[in-house]
């Protein structure tokens, strides 16, 4: 969402993990109901439906930390369509167990289970009656220049197979080096797991393309999400060791995380590995270009995670069991920039500029022109003044209630220290607790900020157990899905209507 893209346009949109949403088969996927979502968006007059990153996810189930950046979550396949298609029936889906909750995903049934049919799907691919065109087409995707990753992914998950899931950095010295020799036998030996894997890819892609031309035709546009690094159990990191900061064997020297603060007294231990940023610099950042690239394939407006660590990221030792003996060091600065914007143009970039900024962050913000964010929730410390009150926003930003990382709004009020809660009373002009989210969603609507995000949840007025990420606690995260019925006429009047009264219709 570069400045000049934004303009005085006022807009909003909503919050939804594609996980989140309802559907058939134990988790949100590209199915009919994210297609009646894009229909509720249209009608409440919405222009964004901003999700979450796409990727594999691997152990603890976060997107923020997946086996491949290039590649998408084949759980988000649409088995009803496979249905359709004549690839597996509906009596083989049922049969599978997806875990039994509406509201809920279960993603160790989901393991167990998903590729299962989903092999089934793949193994059928030269029986069905369509003269051949799903097949030529899969050959086609998998010798498309811009799918250049997709043999070293499929490849990487035959081999984290064929090792109990281990991580790559335990695999034996041929592969995890990537000697040629080594790498040679393991593409034969895996052959049909590999073209298995990528044949998962094609049916990802395939799909979210026409989920995605749907919305786009509707006037909605997709908000995606670029965590700055990978994960170290990735294909990425095994594949291109180079563009890491690792030592001969590949172990990583120091890792990614976030100093002692108030998510977390010991910091938060993320585990990525660090880039050579001087290396990046000397081929002309390539390989981040070739993933912005593929970003915009994706999405129309891409919001990168954890903007600071361009200026300055967090490099913690190795072997560390928390993040207080880190240091900060320099990023590249606006010179990757410069490059995406010279050899890309302009793109709609949203900058998650929260946490504490020094004036070399704040400068590097503004130097790009993309917008920062502004979250509701920080707001309320009756110590202090915000600068995450509305009155302090500027036009060229999005604000937003709360994001995935925070508690629901309906949560937040209600475990607000008391003076903090008088405050926010008064100033949001609060009568009834009850009132208190919607009272919050008008402060955002009101607000001079371009562009506001409201999460799912806060629309649907959702206690605690609907929060979708705790930052630094693993299990139970990442798994809250929409009721079926959630989307009323009611609620797409009363967002419409906010939308109309503060200007931020189409």
């Amino acid at each position: 969402m570069a400045k000049k893209s934004v303009g005085s346009n006022r807009k909003s949109g909503i919050l939804l993990p594609i996980f989140s949403l309802s559907s058939e088969y134990g988790i949100g996927a590209f199915s009919k109901e994210a297609y009646e979502f894009v229909d509720f968006l249209e009608k409440a007059g919405q222009s964004y439906w901003q999700i979450l990153p796409l990727g594999p996810t691997s152990y603890g189930d976060s997107p923020y930390q997946s086996f491949s950046t290039f590649a998408g979550n084949p759980y988000f396949i649409d088995l009803c369509e496979l249905i359709d298609m004549g690839l597996i029936t509906r009596a083989e889906a049922d049969k599978c167990d997806f875990g039994g909750s509406e509201e809920y995903i279960d993603y160790e049934k989901m393991y167990r289970s998903r590729f299962v049919i989903l092999k089934k799907a793949y193994d059928r691919i030269d029986s069905i009656d369509d003269g051949g065109d799903l097949k030529k087409r899969f050959e086609a995707f998998k010798k498309a220049p811009e799918n250049d990753w997709l043999f070293d992914y499929s490849l990487f998950m035959a081999l984290k197979n064929a090792n109990d899931g281990r991580a790559w950095i335990t695999w034996e010295d041929g592969v995890r080096l990537r000697k040629k020799t080594a790498l040679k036998e393991a593409a034969e030996k895996y052959k049909e797991e590999i073209d298995f894997y990528s044949f998962l890819q094609f049916m990802f892609s395939d799909q979210w393309k026409r989920l995605k031309k749907y919305a786009n035709d509707k006037g909605i546009e997709i908000i995606g999400d670029i965590p700055i690094y990978v994960a170290f159990d990735s294909s990425d990191t095994w594949a291109n060791p180079e563009l890491f900061y690792l030592d001969k064997d590949n172990v990583p020297i120091e890792v990614a995380g976030c100093p002692p603060d108030s998510f977390s007294a010991t910091g938060q231990l993320w585990g990525n590995p660090l880039y050579r940023w001087d290396y990046h610099k000397q081929t002309g950042f390539k390989w981040w270009l070739k993933r912005i690239e593929k970003c915009y394939n994706l999405y129309d407006v891409v919001r990168i995670d954890h903007f600071r660590g361009f200026d300055e990221y967090y490099a913690i030792p190795y072997g560390d069991r928390t993040a207080e003996n880190g240091k900060w060091k320099k990023g590249p600065g606006y010179d990757l920039f410069k490059v995406i914007k010279s050899e890309l143009g302009e793109k709609k970039i949203i900058a998650e500029d929260l946490g504490f900024l020094t004036p070399t962050v704040i400068k590097l913000v503004e130097k790009t022109g993309y917008p920062g964010m502004k979250i509701l929730q920080f707001a309320f410390d009756s110590r202090e003044e915000s600068d995450y009150l509305p009155h302090n926003y500027k036009k060229n930003s999005v604000v937003y209630t709360g994001t995935h990382d925070n508690e629901t709004s309906r949560s937040w009020f209600d475990h607000l220290p008391r003076q903090d809660k008088t405050f926010a009373k008064e100033y949001l002009g609060i009568k009834n607790a009850r009132d208190a989210v919607w009272s919050m969603i008008r402060a955002c609507f009101a607000c001079v900020s371009d562009t506001v995000i409201i999460p799912m949840q806060d629309y649907l007025e959702l206690p605690e157990y609907a929060r979708c990420n705790t930052p630094s606690t693993l299990g139970g995260n990442w798994v809250w899905r929409m009721k079926k019925d959630a989307l009323s006429d009611k609620l797409c009047e009363k967002i419409h209507d906010f939308t109309r009264i503060y200007k931020r219709l189409r």
